[in-house]
């Protein structure tokens, strides 16, 4: 029983009374506190009448006083020997009839399975109930408690503390729901086991291209004489001098040889521009006695062709010895 003792008695710490019929008054044997002030007390119903007086801390001032029925302000215990039937998607819940009257009390159910976030609710009368659509597939977690009809057999809403969970699939009753999982395979445990060093190795060879990148940015690789100057280390057994000067020797043969080639093909190509030049020359040369003077002069004047050194021109009676920086411009 409670009695809002903040509200009710502000900065007062009260005193609970309580009588059954005509027998001796008696002090609450336990307090409920709230904020350091008594505010309730529990105790046993014994009879069905019942009468309270609230008085001060040393009991010499009556605050308040009351005749009522236990039966208005009764908490009912839990369920006791609950059972639950599972038979196809059906559960049916009973327990034994309580001391008291049953017509004043409800049987609520509650249930959730592994994916439920809040319990789901059922009532019924008490002492029985039948609830269905339920996964056999599935483990569910079961409480049961009793609870008393208000406002008609109680002026409170009394519930009895919710009995122990249970944990059922599919007719069986499990330690926990952790036990439906369903362990993996023999097969599917070596799967898992070489996928995971595939990706291990995989992680590895992509790991050594890096550091193999990453060294070779901050200390290149320095290449091996040996194979760069292998006959140094073949014919000259390492000989540096020996292999120096005979390197040396076939540079300048091959530099002399070059040169020389050059040479022979740069003088060719003169000889032959100048015979090509001389011959057309002396091609022009000798069309000239075949032509009219008329025609000599104005092919003299349109070709202005230089003579070669040492020729001689005759122009009608005068002649002319030409060198290589004369010519005659008619």
């Amino acid at each position: 029983m409670t009695w809002a003792a903040i509200e009710n008695f502000p900065g007062k710490n009260v005193t609970f009374l309580y009588q059954y019929d005509k027998d001796p008054w008696k002090q609450c044997p336990s307090y409920l506190l709230d904020q350091g002030y008594n505010d309730g007390c529990l105790f046993k119903t014994e009879k069905p009448s019942l009468a309270i007086s609230i008085k001060d801390k040393n009991g010499s001032e009556e605050l308040f006083h009351k005749k009522l029925q236990t039966n208005f302000f009764i908490k009912p215990s839990p369920p006791e020997n609950v059972t639950f039937l599972w038979k196809d998607n059906r559960v049916t819940v009973t327990c034994s009839k309580p001391k008291t009257s049953k017509r004043c009390l409800k049987l609520e159910f509650q249930y959730r399975s592994k994916f439920d976030t809040e319990w789901q609710s059922r009532k019924s009368p008490c002492c029985s109930l039948e609830d269905q659509g339920f996964d056999p597939e599935k483990c569910y977690s079961f409480r049961v408690r009793l609870e008393r009809l208000y406002p008609t057999c109680n002026v409170v809403h009394y519930a009895s503390e919710w009995g122990a969970v249970t944990f059922w699939s599919n007719g069986k009753m499990l330690e926990s729901c952790a036990d439906d999982i369903k362990p993996l395979s023999d097969a599917i445990i070596l799967l898992i086991f070489l996928l995971v060093i595939f990706l291990i190795i995989f992680i590895l060879l992509i790991f050594l291209c890096k550091w193999q990148r990453f060294q070779k940015s901050i200390m290149p690789v320095i290449p091996d004489p040996k194979y760069i100057f292998t006959d140094l280390f073949t014919d000259h057994n390492g000989n540096l001098q020996e292999w120096f000067d005979k390197t040396e020797n076939a540079m300048v043969q091959a530099k002399m040889e070059c040169e020389e080639q050059e040479c022979i093909i740069e003088e060719e190509r003169v000889q032959e521009k100048k015979k090509d030049v001389k011959g057309e020359a002396k091609q022009r040369l000798c069309e000239l006695p075949n032509m009219h003077e008329r025609d000599y002069l104005n092919f003299a004047q349109n070709t202005c062709l230089p003579p070669t050194s040492s020729d001689m021109v005759s122009l009608e009676s005068f002649k002319f010895l030409m060198n290589e920086d004369m010519y005659v411009m008619l």
